[in-house]
């Protein structure tokens, strides 16, 4: 590990990169920072790419609700989002997980390696994605000038959104530019479903639901006829209606109360004479993780299916490729056929494809469900979540296991039973809880929904952290803030 270290140093040296503040800055600083972040964000994501025709920028793919996850939007500068980093994210904890490439994540050496790989992965990938929109043809036909054009654009936004998460996640700022502009996003989605007053719509109504329900009470009240009103509680097109509007609220309660269950493991302290303590294991252990690189993994298929699909099987004649992509493009843009994997890889959004479509939903998730355990598992061995790993904080922590001895083999053997019971159940649960929000239409979709009731609750611990070491400075030197 160490020559490979020194082999790719001189690489990592001319990779673009924020530097560490040379004292911590003050929680007033970092939320400035934090939000000069946000704001960038919410610019690129309303700036049109230059240099595409107009159609291409306000097209709407069927597959638009998996941009959340990539805090991407059509047609604008963040137009690939966070995609590049949460793709290199899973090819490389991917392969450090299954151990097909060695690194020891508890030496400095071995962690400056994980992260300037995964750096030169994200640039990679950046290019390569830029790449494949270009050249795809999913932005139409263009000449050489348009191209270099667009793929320059999305290329160096992708490159100023890793050093954006950089920036945030070194001190600058709070959190992470990824979990920042996911949230971001998802609260952007919910409420344009909520409000967007754009219509009408082939059912004869607005985009928006309250807007959509104003319009089917005052045709009621004009003309006496229900059929618009019903069609706001209940729209079979898909649309936002009152039950995805109920569903979301349901669920925003539920992850919330979910979010909040802990696991105590009584504790005690060699350091302050044995005084005791307990350390909190979440019921959702492995967060939010599974589902974004479970989601990232689901568009990147979509993205690349989407942009080879008219260069490589335009009329679904191939028989091959038909069994990994079929489109139809409509004027929402391309949607995937029956008998695809894309199709089975395509959430459900209402309540009557249950019906209509049993086959899709029940493989829709299986496979959802069955990767996100995966994904946790992974996330867990590659992040210092282990057991193993977990024993040696502790040890180091000169903390230990009343009733044990001193041992981190000890702690482990204890910290197993929990940890990877914790691993398995919340990956299951989220992957069962995005599967059933999508089903119900829940506004802002299940995967969104997930992603940002997680994401605000890790802000508001963070802040509440942050506040009571700015607070006791006592502890901030304890802890070696």
């Amino acid at each position: 590990m160490s020559k490979a270290y020194d082999i790719l140093e001189p690489v990592f040296r001319i990779l673009p990169e924020i530097e560490k503040p040379a004292r911590r800055p003050s929680l007033r600083v970092r939320l400035f920072w934090t939000a000069l972040v946000l704001l960038a964000y919410f610019l690129l994501s309303q700036i049109p790419l230059y240099g595409i025709p107009l159609q291409s920028q306000q097209a709407v793919g069927a597959l638009l609700f998996l941009q959340v996850v990539l805090a991407s939007k059509r047609g604008t500068l963040m137009e690939l989002g966070i995609g590049p980093i949460v793709t290199a994210g899973i090819v490389w904890e991917l392969l450090v997980g299954s151990k097909i490439v060695q690194i020891d994540l508890t030496t400095k050496e071995g962690r400056k390696l994980f992260a300037g790989v995964q750096k030169l992965f994200a640039i990679i990938f950046a290019a390569f994605e830029a790449l494949a929109y270009v050249v795809g043809g999913m932005y139409g036909p263009l000449n050489q000038t348009q191209q270099i054009l667009v793929f320059s654009q999305l290329f160096f936004v992708s490159i100023l959104v890793l050093l954006m998460d950089e920036l945030l996640q070194k001190g600058w700022g709070i959190g992470s530019a990824v979990s920042l502009f996911i949230a971001a996003g998802v609260a952007q989605q919910i409420f344009w479903e909520m409000f967007a007053p754009v219509g009408p719509l082939q059912d004869g109504l607005l985009y928006g639901f309250f807007p959509s329900l104003f319009y089917g009470i005052g045709y009621l009240a004009s003309t006496g006829n229900s059929t618009l009103l019903l069609h706001a509680l209940v729209r079979p097109t898909g649309y936002p209606d009152l039950i995805g509007f109920l569903a979301m609220l349901l669920f925003l309660l539920v992850l919330t109360f979910l979010e909040s269950t802990k696991i105590l493991i009584p504790v005690a302290s060699i350091r302050f004479g044995g005084m005791r303590t307990r350390i909190p294991l979440k019921l959702m252990y492995v967060s939010n993780i599974p589902v974004i690189l479970v989601g990232a993994l689901y568009a990147d298929m979509m993205m690349f299916t989407q942009a080879l699909w008219p260069r490589l099987n335009p009329g679904n004649t191939n028989p091959f490729l038909n069994m990994i992509a079929m489109y139809n493009y409509t004027q929402r843009g391309p949607i995937p056929l029956p008998g695809s994997l894309v199709y089975y890889m395509t959430p459900p959004r209402t309540i009557w494809s249950v019906l209509h479509d049993p086959l899709r939903v029940v493989v829709y998730s299986i496979i959802f469900i069955v990767l996100n355990i995966v994904f946790a598992v992974a996330w867990v061995m590659t992040s210092g979540m282990d057991p193993e790993a977990q024993a040696e904080q502790l040890v180091k922590s000169q903390l230990q296991v009343p009733g044990f001895r001193k041992s981190e083999k000890v702690i482990a053997n204890l910290l197993r039973r929990y940890v990877w019971a914790l691993t398995l159940f919340s990956g299951f649960l989220v992957g069962v809880i995005a599967v059933v929000s999508d089903i119900m239409g829940a506004l802002g979709g299940g995967i969104g929904i997930l992603l940002m009731v997680d994401i605000l609750v890790q802000y508001y611990e963070l802040l509440a952290s942050e506040r009571a070491l700015e607070m006791y400075p006592a502890l901030a030197r304890l802890l070696g803030e």
